[in-house]
């Protein structure tokens, strides 16, 4: 299939969707609208992924990898500082309209100038299933390790993502006016830089050792659990801040190189299905749990105790990390063989 045509016909419907939230009259309609947006947002990146491993050889792709996977937290810098702006200023119904519709044009923009990269005759000829890739991915020791590691990265991400306009009111007085802006720049910034970062970092120390591609976002996720913890409990707000900031730093270096090596450790025609596989565990657990235990884990404290306890259910659910890092070791552990054998298996394959 045609990955530019897929990208570009998922970013349209993403966009369309976008702005048909602005015409819904009822919930129903707005929650159509929705689920068309999530529709066209699952369709967009997987062959996206698989483009850029085409256009880039292994010990690049991650950094390339990390400049798309970058555009995520932009949209959180963009859309938490200019929503509540456009939102006070214009209303949701057209503040909806103003952010979809431009990407029906960029839709369009990118159907006429992006080339499909050329592949090679071998792979062109190759059909790969769903089932496939599922069995490839099964066969590998450290594929595992890196999908669960990446959705705890997302559980504690989204899960305490969520609460923190509700945390900032409650325990530091902060307007709603002024929230989308601190978290836009900590959360949406943070995330930019650490995204790239893990890209870069792991392909400048993965030439020598490619076990470091998945050993540094096992060193970051230990990292942030501080910042972490000064974020959620300090009383002093600039320190909320920056903690933040770091906390987001820290705990985004994962997902450049997650992607880099799923895709290093499988045909090219695989690397869409992979990335797919990839990003539903990702959002199965940590968007679909995430946000569902961090809330939940607070009613059960403030229950028990009597008093307000999302600070300490943030700081709880934070800790997750912990796993997470393991998980990413004992995958880098894993790595090494299972590279040697995809290596022994292209050599065998006929050309």
């Amino acid at each position: 299939s045609n990955r530019k045509n897929i990208i570009a016909a998922a970013l349209a419907i993403w966009s369309g969707m976008t702005a048909v939230c602005g015409l819904a009259q009822n919930f129903v309609q707005l929650l159509f609208a929705r689920v068309g947006v999530g529709i066209g947002e699952a369709g967009c990146s997987p062959p996206a992924h698989s483009m850029i491993s085409d256009l880039f050889d292994p010990k690049r792709r991650a950094t390339a990898l990390a400049v798309y996977s970058a555009g995520l937290y932009l949209g959180v810098l963009v859309g938490y500082s200019l929503g509540g702006v456009l939102g006070q200023s214009y209303g949701w119904r057209t503040t909806f309209l103003i952010v979809g519709l431009p990407g029906v044009l960029m839709a369009i923009l990118l159907w006429s100038t992006v080339r499909e990269p050329a592949r090679a005759p071998q792979d062109l000829a190759t059909k790969s299933t769903l089932s496939d890739t599922v069995k490839d991915l099964m066969a590998l020791k450290c594929f595992p390790y890196i999908a669960f590691g990446c959705a705890l990265s997302a559980f504690v991400s989204y899960g305490t993502t969520n609460f923190m306009p509700s945390y900032l009111v409650r325990y530091h007085g902060i307007e709603l006016s002024q929230i989308g802006v601190m978290l836009g720049v900590t959360g949406g910034g943070g995330g930019i830089i650490g995204t790239f970062l893990g890209g870069y970092l792991t392909d400048k120390f993965g030439k020598k050792d490619a076990r470091w591609y998945l050993w540094l976002p096992a060193i970051t996720a230990i990292i942030s659990f501080p910042f972490g913890a000064l974020a959620f409990n300090s009383d002093n707000t600039t320190l909320v801040l920056v903690g933040y900031f770091l906390f987001a730093v820290a705990g985004t270096l994962y997902l450049a190189p997650a992607i880099a090596v799923s895709h290093r450790l499988v045909s090219p025609t695989k690397r869409a299905m992979t990335s797919a596989v990839l990003f539903l565990v990702l959002n199965l657990i940590g968007l679909g749990m995430g946000p569902v235990i961090v809330g939940a884990l607070s009613d059960i404290i403030r229950e028990m105790t009597g008093e307000e306890s999302l600070r300490l259910s943030l700081t709880i659910g934070s800790g997750v990390v912990f796993i997470k890092a393991y998980l990413f070791w004992r995958g880098g552990t894993k790595l090494t063989g299972d590279l040697e054998r995809q290596a022994a298996s292209n050599d065998a394959a006929p050309s």
